[in-house]
């Protein structure tokens, strides 16, 4: 896992070092092994290293292959690089890493080479003879990369801050980039936070010749994956998920420094360990973060997982007070803003001063075994969808009639005031952040709606390709191009990297997601808890854990923003109230609302404005 930088020059002239060595070290933190550096006439790569594959300084990178033809730097791992090295056996290979792999699957394929390999991952490769860069990004956004291109230059790096420690672009925020952060608490391609740079979309690949962006999509989620089972036999799928569950797993494993586990307790999490014991000889490390205060502790069901599948266990003890003092830690190294993401830094930090570097996680798995409230409500829509046919004035009058502040009352009527129970209306509305009303509300954008996002337009010019899909996938689909992509796998990359720790994703193997989205949906509906997956996995998790109340990170952050952090707030909240595309008014009677108990008014909508102003702050952000 590292950090990536490049800058090339459209008029041939040469790049600075300084400059490229000032772009790539602002990523000090997800590389802090070795930094290397290449310019060469009108091209600069530059590399941060976390060394987990070939430690030895010959893996270190920019790395050239052996012709000398193509210079590659690479973020992510390749899971199944031995598998593919066996398919090049003209190459002399000089290391035993996955880097040098996959610039000979490069030079001798091209960049359709991705197509052989599995894993998380951005990459480019710079093309002497040609004169050519190309960028590519794996299939689902696991892995980062920005850029930025106008008439002299483009530049890239795995972080915003990277592009914008070159000084060569404006530190001004994206406003239309703001619309999507207020409705969904983080932003979604091809927009970022800040204006003129562009996030690189996931499985895409990008070639800049003679001054000229070529974009081609090498994998797409609303194309369905070839049947390989018959979806008569039930046996058969359930044996089929759990061998690609397996060897997930076990590909993951793969590393020359210890592999740990985050253990929640949860379905997914003792999915991912019960499946790493019986994929090694050695004990799992495993690792949970408890808590002095019983009602956020969730230690006892990883004890009972830890001691089925005898790990080696960690039991880290925190006080939920270690939020608060890690807040503003944690707020700096967002390296674009979310509301969300505090938890995940935390406990990455704790399990890496624990001397682990590569952990597996669990993530995932609600997404695509229908473990959110969600996919059951979609479900009932879809069944009472001819009550969206020509009754257009009296939805439109029932919505009017259900009266409330509430944000369940709110998003009730978005949903009976959409033209159609179709996923591009549904799914939106269940992910917000801010209702549309507010935004309209408490901002300058006066005419938004949730049909002025990204994510709508991904939806709706993907319609067609998502209603193949069985309904509970259609679900999964939408929530890989929202939330999952551009919230859970950001706010993952971004904080377990901030600590330099790399972490590994079973449940986003893309053969897996292909598979199970296409399973009918009498398979997959949760009769409990995602009970495909259990059922699949069987007889490998206890009853107490499949039947579990689900519990989670949840603290007192309502409690904490009206004592401990009310002055923290009220800081950035006023100002941010100074900025013009905010109303400040009434930005400041909301507050007031939500310290005087109002019961409508969220804690979770007022965080998103302390941490954009925060951000903005941090990094010298203008309007």
């Amino acid at each position: 896992m590292c950090g990536i930088a490049g800058i090339l020059h459209f008029n041939h002239q040469p790049v600075n070092p300084s400059l490229i060595q000032q772009v790539t070290n602002a990523m000090q933190h997800r590389g802090p092994d070795a930094a290397n550096y290449m310019t060469e006439e009108e091209i600069a790569l530059g590399h941060r290293r976390l060394s987990i594959i070939d430690l030895s300084a010959a893996a270190n990178q920019p790395f050239t292959d052996n012709s000398g033809r193509y210079t590659m730097v690479f973020n992510g791992e390749m899971y199944n690089f031995m598998e593919v090295k066996s398919l090049l056996g003209d190459y002399n290979f000089k290391t035993g890493s996955d880097t040098e792999v996959l610039i000979a699957a490069f030079a001798k394929w091209g960049p359709l080479c991705i197509r052989h390999f599995k894993g998380m991952f951005a990459f480019a490769v710079w093309d002497r003879a040609e004169k050519e860069l190309t960028l590519v990004r794996d299939r689902l956004g696991v892995k980062p990369l920005y850029y930025y291109a106008d008439q002299e230059q483009f530049i890239f790096a795995s972080e915003i801050r990277a592009i914008l420690a070159s000084d060569k672009i404006k530190r001004r925020i994206d406003k239309t980039a703001l619309q999507e952060l207020f409705s969904y608490q983080s932003i979604g391609y091809p927009l970022s936070a800040i204006d003129g740079i562009k996030q690189l979309e996931a499985g895409t690949c990008l070639q800049i010749k003679n001054g000229k962006i070529n974009k081609q999509v090498y994998w797409d989620i609303t194309v369905a994956g070839k049947k390989t089972v018959d979806f008569n036999d039930h046996a058969a799928i359930r044996k089929h998920i759990r061998d690609l569950l397996s060897k997930s797993v076990a590909r993951r494993l793969v590393s020359d420094v210890p592999v740990g586990a985050f253990l929640s307790g949860g379905i997914d999490s003792s999915a991912v360990v019960g499946l790493m014991a019986e994929a090694s000889n050695a004990a799992p490390n495993t690792f949970t973060v408890g808590f002095t205060e019983k009602q956020f502790d969730e230690s006892a069901y990883a004890d009972i997982i830890a001691k089925k599948f005898n790990t080696k266990h960690t039991h880290l003890l925190l006080k939920p007070t270690v939020f608060l003092d890690e807040m503003e830690n944690a707020l700096n190294a967002m390296d674009t803003p979310s509301a969300d993401g505090i938890n995940t830094y935390v406990v990455s930090k704790a399990i890496r001063n624990a001397g682990i570097t590569v952990a597996l996680s669990g993530i995932g798995g609600d997404e695509l075994f229908a473990g959110y409230p969600f996919f059951k409500q979609y479900l009932k829509l879809q069944k009472r969808k001819n009550l969206y046919k020509g009754t257009s004035l009296l939805r439109q009058i029932a919505a009017t009639l259900l009266a409330g502040d509430s944000n369940r009352k709110k998003r009730m009527q978005q949903i009976i005031r959409a033209p159609s129970p179709v996923i591009e209306y549904m799914y939106p509305v269940s992910r917000q952040i801010l209702s549309p009303a507010l935004v309209r509300e408490l901002t300058s954008f006066k005419d938004f709606s949730l049909q002025d996002t990204a994510l709508f337009d991904q939806l709706h010019s993907k319609h067609k390709k998502i209603e193949r899909f069985p309904l509970l996938s259609q679900v999964s689909v939408a929530d890989y191009l929202g939330y999952t992509q551009h919230t859970l796998l950001k706010d993952t990359d971004q904080m377990s990297m901030a600590v330099s720790l790399e972490v590994r994703e079973p449940f986003f193997d893309h053969e897996l997601i292909e598979f199970v989205l296409s399973v009918p949906d009498d398979l997959k509906y949760p009769v409990y808890p995602k009970s495909l997956l259990v059922e699949s996995l069987q007889p490998l998790l206890p009853d107490e854990i499949v039947h579990r109340k689900k519990q989670g990170f949840v603290f007192p952050w309502k409690e904490w923003m009206k004592k401990e952090l009310r002055s923290f707030c009220e800081q950035r909240l006023q100002r941010l109230g100074q900025r013009s595309f905010i109303q400040g008014r009434q930005l400041d009677r909301y507050w007031k609302r939500f310290l005087a108990n109002d019961s409508s008014v969220r804690w979770s909508e007022l965080w998103m404005f302390v941490v954009l102003e925060h951000w903005m702050e941090k990094n010298n952000i203008q309007e």
